[in-house]
């Protein structure tokens, strides 16, 4: 059980050490990205406020 979790770990530390990968696209801002979703949840609260009057 020690031998396959020591392969275990050679294997993932191989395949993390193996250069870098990076998922973000070159032309998406991580501001408009997050400005984006802040309005949009503050439109949201909002909507939900409008709704929710009589409590």
């Amino acid at each position: 059980m020690t031998a396959s979790f020591a392969s275990a770990h050679t294997a993932l530390a191989t395949l993390a050490s193996e250069g870098e990968h990076v998922d973000t696209h070159p032309s998406i801002s991580p501001f408009m990205t997050g400005g984006a979703a802040l309005v949009i949840l503050l439109l949201l609260l909002w909507v939900t406020t409008r709704f929710n009057r009589d409590r």
